[in-house]
């Protein structure tokens, strides 16, 4: 049986070495973050393996200034060697051209234990607002996945992020 407490631990371990690697844009330790075979469905792309991770976070972060992520708990369903999990997500960004904008969304993920720490295996953002941290913009409509551990399916589209970023 899988220790509950040792396997949230180690998951939120693990979403803070993400958030910090975003912060730093260390795109080495970000891509230690996901298994090898790992799937991350974000801003309408589905991208596979830690080689295709690696060249689209260092793409999305090369306008940015600084992002900071901010974690809610995880609500997590815990199994062998596996876990699922929703966790809500904040986010501040600012541009190297000076742009600012906030994000709220949920990832929807899978979680696997390779002996020497958990990692992502599946990952699915759905973001539900762009715009300002006051949260004046409207918020975006997306299907309810009904309570935990109600996920998306694997076709099912993430939100589609409209940059925020002038040309």
């Amino acid at each position: 049986m899988t220790d509950f407490a040792d396997t949230e631990c180690a998951i939120r371990q693990l979403h803070a070495r993400y958030i910090d690697a975003v912060f730093r844009k260390d795109f080495d330790a970000f891509t230690e973050c996901f298994a090898e075979d790992a799937e991350w469905k974000v801003a309408g792309l589905h991208i596979r393996g830690r080689a295709e991770i690696r060249r689209e976070i260092e793409r999305f972060l090369a306008p940015m200034d600084r992002t900071i992520m901010m974690f809610g708990t995880p609500i997590l369903e815990v199994g062998q060697g596996t876990a699922v999990g929703r966790t809500y997500v904040r986010e501040y960004n600012k541009a190297k051209n000076g742009e600012t904008a906030s994000t709220v969304g949920v990832y929807y993920e899978r979680f696997v234990n390779q002996g020497d720490r958990w990692r992502f295996q599946w990952r699915h953002w759905m973001l539900y607002y762009l715009g300002p941290p006051d949260l004046s913009a409207p918020f975006y409509d997306c299907r309810d996945y009904g309570p935990p551990p109600g996920m998306p399916g694997a076709d099912d589209p993430t939100t589609v992020r409209t940059s925020f970023l002038k040309a």
